[in-house]
C-alpha cells in the first residue's frame, strides 16, 4: 500500500477517490511505564517509556488504517496525517488517517 502526506502518488494517475480511511487506537503507559515515565519527568529530559507507548500507538493506528484502505479496495492512501486527544491524563486516543484511492497506470 501506498501512504503519502502528499496529495498525487508518483506511480500512477489517481482515478478514484474512495473516501477517508481512519485508524483509531486508545493508549496509556503500563505501570512500569508510568512509574518511571514519572521519575523521569521529575528531573526533565526525554522519556524513553512515553515514546515507546507513543511509538506504539502511532504504529498500530497507522497499520489500522492501511487494513481499512484494503477492505475497500484503495491502491494508496493520500493526505495521511495523525492526530492525538488526550482522553484523560493517563490515556491517548491516536487517529491516523487519510484518503484513500485508486490508481491508474501514468
Amino acid at each position: 500500500m501506498i501512504v503519502t502526506t502528499g496529495n498525487e502518488v508518483e506511480m500512477g494517475k489517481i482515478s478514484q477517490y474512495l473516501g477517508v480511511v481512519r485508524g483509531i487506537v486508545v493508549r496509556s503507559p503500563s505501570i512500569g511505564q508510568g512509574i518511571m515515565g514519572g521519575l523521569k519527568s521529575i528531573v526533565g529530559g526525554n522519556i524513553e517509556e512515553f515514546a515507546q507507548v507513543c511509538e506504539a500507538a502511532r504504529t498500530e493506528a497507522f497499520n489500522r488504517m492501511v487494513q481499512h484502505a484494503h477492505e475497500i479496495g484503495a491502491d494508496a492512501i493520500i493526505g495521511m496525517r495523525y492526530d492525538a486527544t488526550e482522553f484523560s491524563q493517563s490515556a491517548t486516543e491516536v487517529l491516523a488517517y487519510g484518503t484513500a484511492v485508486k490508481l491508474t497506470s501514468k
